[in-house]
């Protein structure tokens, strides 16, 4: 007999206000008033880089030929993973953006845990090291619960491959909260501090850091690097990822 409808309370860290996970499942199972999707490399390193232009950025959670039909009902342009010239998956092209801009952004890993939150009810943020004390802040301001997401990567068979640049990202955004934190939320923080000083050496040479750089990404792991180095808090609005501020 399977286990399936076995009520699980003990997973969903309940008893702390600040909480944390990994991937899709990890956004269903530990339920918040506020979920922050941080995907380092490079979803939300790209949101932060496009709303920080201006820009409103819209997760797209399949790439397949539904992408074009999406970007045409909400009046924006596709980002193209494989483009030399305007927007792409590459925070260093979003940029380059400006105020009346709109770009749909395909990723499955990011999008895929915004979306999940979004249909849960929650509000929704994206959140990479760029911008973690500013989301961090604003989160304590403004929510009574917090579930922060490591989105991670995927191995070839499509599990979830834990990645370290996410569970870095996710600790520098809990160490701004501050709060009631559960113990995955604490051992996060752990990881966090253990790297902080040394933070472009460790993702260059962790495993996604390395694969990035050898398809020719160097410049967007630079870019992902640059911790605090913004204060936006882009939040979903509409379908769009906004500045919170400008809500």
């Amino acid at each position: 007999m399977g286990d399936e409808g076995i009520e699980r309370p003990w997973l969903r860290q309940g008893e702390w206000d600040v909480r944390f996970e990994w991937g899709p499942t990890g956004v269903s199972e530990v339920p918040a008033e506020a979920v922050v999707v941080v995907d380092v490399l490079r979803f939300t390193t790209a949101v932060d880089a496009g709303v920080s232009a201006g820009a409103t950025v819209y997760p797209y959670r399949w790439k397949d030929e539904t992408m074009q039909r999406y970007a045409d009902e909400v009046g924006a342009v596709l980002a193209d993973p494989g483009a030399l010239e305007g927007p792409s998956l590459s925070p260093v092209s979003l940029l380059l953006l400006g105020p009346d801009d709109r770009v749909v952004l395909p990723s499955p890993n990011g999008s895929t845990c915004a979306a999940v939150a979004h249909d849960a009810g929650a509000t929704v943020y994206a959140a990479c090291l760029r911008n973690a004390s500013a989301v961090g802040r604003w989160l304590a301001r403004h929510h009574e619960s917090v579930t922060v997401v490591a989105c991670g990567e995927r191995w070839p068979d499509g599990s979830l491959r834990p990645s370290l640049e996410d569970h870095l990202g996710a600790g520098a955004v809990l160490a701004a909260i501050g709060g009631t934190c559960s113990p995955e939320a604490r051992a996060a923080v752990s990881v966090w501090q253990s790297a902080r000083f040394d933070v472009a050496g460790t993702i260059a040479g962790c495993a996604s850091g390395r694969e990035a750089i050898a398809r020719g990404w160097a410049a967007d792991v630079e870019l992902a690097c640059q911790v605090d180095a913004s204060q936006t808090v882009p939040v979903l609005d509409h379908g769009g990822f906004v500045d919170a501020a400008l809500r």
